[in-house]
Formats: C-alpha cells, sequence, structure tokens
C-alpha cells in the first residue's frame, strides 16, 4: 500500500473525507479564488446566456483539489441546465459515451474528470460529438455495416485534469477556453475556513484559522480535512473552541510543520539531499529510492514543493535548493562546486 493513500495531506480524495456538497458555494461570486477565471466565466456565460446557446466547450487543469467539480457545478447552476458527471476511465467503449450523450438534453454541461485518460478510440467518437454535435455509430458488421449519423442536443463540455500534456491535441484543440486553476493564498484559504467553520458548526478564532490556512498548502480539500481534524482536537481537548494554540499543537502532532510538509514530503527531500547530495537526480531513480511511483512524484509531490522553491527541475533532473535543505536540517554537500542547473 501505498503512503500516499494515508496521508493527511494527500492531493487525491479519501474514503474519510467530508461530504463536500454542502461546503461547496452554488454560485460563482461565492466562490473564493481564482479571479480572473471567474472574470473570463461570467463574461462567456452572460454571452452564451443572452444569445441563447450553449457554453463553450471548457477545460480545466491543475492539481488535484483545487476546486475544477465545484466550478461545473456552479456553472451548470448559473445556466439554469443539468450536469451529467463522470471520468475519463468510466467510459470504456464509445457505446459509453453514445449511451451518455443521447441522453443530454439541449444545452446541458458534460463533465468528465480525468479527461486525459479518456480510450482513444472514445475519444475520436467525442470529436464530432463536440464540433458538430453529432454521433457517427457504425451498424452491422462487416460488407453489410454501415455508418449512420445521430444528431445530439447542443451541449457543452467541461473537462478536469491533473496533466493537461497528456491531452491530445486534436481534443485540446476543441476546447473554447482552456484554464489553470492555482494554488489558493493563505488569505484566500482563511476564508474557505470560515465557511466550513459555519456548516461545521464549530468556534474557529481568527489566529486559528489562519494557523490552519499557512499548512494547507494552497488547497482548499486539504483545508477542509485539516480542519475536521483540528476540530476532533479541540473537541477533546479544549473545549471545542480553535485558538492558535489548538491549531499548532493540533497540527504538530498530525506531523504537519509550519508549511504544510509532512513525513512524506521530508523524505523525498532528503533522499535528494542526503542519497544523492542535493541532485541532480533522475526522477526514475529518486522514485526507486524511496519506493514510490514516478506519477506520483510528479503529480503529487512535486506541484507544492516546486511552487514554494524547495526543489527545481533540471534537464539532469531535480535539484534540491538550500532552502529545502535548510528546512530539513541538512546541508548540502559540494553545493559550492555544482552547476548551475538550467531550467526547462
Amino acid at each position: 500500500m501505498k503512503e500516499e493513500a494515508t496521508r493527511i495531506v494527500s492531493l487525491e480524495k479519501r474514503e474519510d473525507d467530508p461530504d463536500l456538497s454542502s461546503l461547496r458555494p452554488r454560485k460563482l461570486d461565492s466562490f473564493v479564488g481564482q479571479e480572473k477565471l471567474k472574470e473570463n466565466l461570467k463574461i462567456l456565460m452572460k454571452a452564451a446566456s443572452e444569445r441563447g446557446e450553449p457554453l463553450e466547450h471548457l477545460l480545466f487543469y491543475g492539481p488535484p483539489g483545487l476546486g475544477k467539480t465545484t466550478l461545473a457545478n456552479i456553472i451548470a447552476s448559473e445556466m439554469g441546465v443539468n450536469i451529467k458527471t463522470t471520468s475519463g476511465p468510466a467510459i470504456e467503449r464509445p457505446g459509453d459515451l453514445a449511451a451518455i450523450l443521447t441522453n443530454l438534453k439541449e444545452n446541458d454541461i458534460l463533465f468528465v474528470d480525468e479527461i486525459h485518460r479518456l480510450n482513444r478510440v472514445v475519444e475520436e467518437v467525442l470529436y464530432p460529438a463536440m464540433e458538430d454535435f453529432g454521433l457517427d455509430i457504425v451498424i452491422g458488421k462487416g460488407p453489410s455495416a454501415r455508418s449512420i449519423r445521430l444528431d445530439l442536443p447542443r451541449f457543452t463540455l467541461i473537462g478536469a485534469t491533473t496533466r493537461v500534456g497528456l491531452l491530445t491535441s486534436p481534443l485540446r484543440d476543441r476546447f473554447g477556453l482552456i484554464s489553470r486553476l492555482e494554488f489558493y493564498t493563505a488569505e484566500e484559504l482563511e476564508q474557505i475556513l470560515n465557511r466550513a467553520a459555519q456548516v461545521f458548526q464549530v468556534e474557529l478564532k481568527k489566529e486559528g484559522a489562519r494557523e490552519i490556512a499557512r499548512r494547507s498548502r494552497g488547497t482548499p480539500r486539504i483545508t477542509n480535512r485539516l480542519l475536521r481534524r483540528v476540530r476532533d482536537f479541540a473537541q477533546v481537548k479544549a473545549q471545542g473552541v480553535i485558538t492558535l494554540e489548538v491549531s499548532h499543537e493540533a497540527l504538530d502532532k498530525l506531523g504537519i510543520d509550519e508549511l504544510g510538509l509532512d513525513v512524506v514530503d521530508r523524505k523525498y527531500l532528503k533522499a535528494i539531499i542526503e542519497k544523492y547530495s542535493g541532485g541532480p537526480v533522475g526522477v526514475e531513480t529518486l522514485a526507486a529510492s524511496i519506493s514510490e511511483e514516478v506519477d506520483t512524484i510528479e503529480d503529487v509531490y512535486e506541484p507544492y514543493l516546486l511552487q514554494i522553491g524547495f526543489i527545481e527541475r533540471t534537464q539532469r533532473g531535480r535539484v534540491a535548493t538550500p532552502a529545502a535543505a535548510e528546512h530539513v536540517g541538512l546541508k548540502i554537500k559540494g553545493s559550492k562546486d555544482k552547476l548551475q542547473p538550467q531550467l526547462f
């Protein structure tokens, strides 16, 4: 079993995560953060509504837990249409896609999470559906086979992915708006915490909220998860009130430091610094040394460490920065003699 499945700061959804339906905002104005994206979406939605047309196809990408699914549901709510939610791996055959598309109504939204994992055969069927709102189906086999086209209701496809580079160019080019969701600031996460505290009916002091926000890795999903853990600690140890001291003690006991790094992050950084003198080290070698998969390192470990300047991706491999070494209490051997890394 991989460590990622049990990490409290895991970006992926966990079985013990709260039901987010009560925490998710229903309107775009209530959605915290992603200001530029919200501006663009307001313009697109207003223009589409005035013309009586479906919204353009949209693609959201970025690390997990930043609100891609929430935004899709908000758009459906704002446009007053239904939304059908599925994922790339769930659509195994063209027939599965055909069943979903033919059950949509005019102007409905189809949200496909992990769209980069769509089967290539399914993806090719999707092209005419997105462009011409038609579905080409082959009936029969052999010489008697014939192709017919089914007309589809005009719909909007919203795709979400953590790995936009894995999307094929023909699919990517069919989206009218492609937007990256950015990590959240501590101030934005505090707003999310205050809303969640009201839903959870817990007393959250400003300093306590700030401490949780600082350690949430810029990710709302982690923010809500940490709030639940700190709430439990406060209930047992501090009469249910989350203060700075309560947040600090609870998060320390969970092994989450002041920058939001946990034992797995520190293990990753120490491997680069101790085993490979700070790097550069190839990602496959690094994955083998910490018994982890390359995809997990690239998609889960590294985005936040890159964001805070603790690692660099160079042509020769991963390099730990002096700030990372200082944070984990180590020194990079021979750092004065190292070549300056060249970023991609």
